[in-house]
């Protein structure tokens, strides 16, 4: 598969992958992942639509311009809807779900939605304190300490138990995790504080599947709320489904509903 690339409103590169012929279909992935963490489910896909997989800025090979915004990510899947030909559906994963209803909610031509987890808070109890962890994740990241900065991600905004994160700290795929490092604060200021954006949901119009995994009760209450503060959301548990994008358990459910 050969990598092209768009160019976003300010200059970044980004580079992406096309998978099958179709309808347009852009998959935004969450944090730690790169565009071959959406491949085996565009390959699902593929038969059905054109799915557009890409490296969001500062991983695998796309650039990055500095300072960092948010809205700089929204110009990027901007430009991946201009290059699918001016209208796309639009698939968000995790912290990608929120980028992804965020792009929306700014009126960017996205034809239907599907989030998948969306780690909103709905526990009035809980946040994630968005200024407090960017900061200490930059100042890990400025020091070159690059480890220390997962595993603050992985227990403090993730909420991964300290003893798993430890395991994980001899993974095969730590190395790679230590190469995207310089993303967490770009994550921790898409997830902002966490709660869910009942304003931008309720003026959110487009038809918008949320999915989430029934392993997970926070992600299940979470897609719950989500959906009833949309004007035209309905809701998808896949029962005892975790975190991870399984293709074959959501690749029939998004099909379904990007078919209809």
């Amino acid at each position: 598969m050969s990598v092209s690339r768009v160019i976003s409103r300010d200059g970044t590169a980004i580079a992406f992958e096309c998978f099958g012929q179709g309808p347009p279909l852009i998959l935004v992935v969450g944090a730690f992942n790169d565009r071959s963490a959406g491949a085996p489910l565009a390959t699902f896909l593929a038969p059905h639509f054109s799915v557009f997989t890409y490296d969001r800025r500062g991983r695998g090979d796309s650039g990055d311009t500095a300072p960092y915004a948010v809205q700089r990510e929204i110009d990027d899947l901007a430009a991946l809807i201009a290059e699918a030909g001016n209208s796309a559906a639009v698939f968000g994963y995790s912290s990608g779900a929120i980028l992804a209803l965020q792009a929306a909610g700014q009126g960017l031509p996205v034809s239907k939605l599907a989030l998948y987890d969306a780690p909103y808070i709905v526990d009035a109890k809980r946040s994630r304190a968005e200024p407090d962890h960017t900061r200490r994740l930059t100042e890990l990241l400025a020091q070159g300490r690059r480890g220390e900065a997962v595993e603050y991600f992985q227990s403090h905004v993730v909420g991964i138990p300290e003893d798993v994160v430890v395991q994980l700290r001899h993974a095969p795929f730590r190395p790679a995790l230590e190469e995207m490092a310089h993303t967490l604060a770009y994550e921790t200021a898409i997830l902002g504080n966490g709660r869910l954006p009942t304003g931008l949901a309720a003026t959110t119009t487009i038809p918008t599947l949320v999915v989430a995994g029934g392993a997970s009760p926070f992600m299940c209450a979470a897609a719950q709320a989500l959906g009833r503060a949309l004007p035209d959301g309905r809701v998808r548990i896949l029962d005892g489904q975790g975190h991870d994008m399984d293709s074959s358990v959501l690749g029939p459910v998004l099909r379904a509903f990007f078919t209809q």
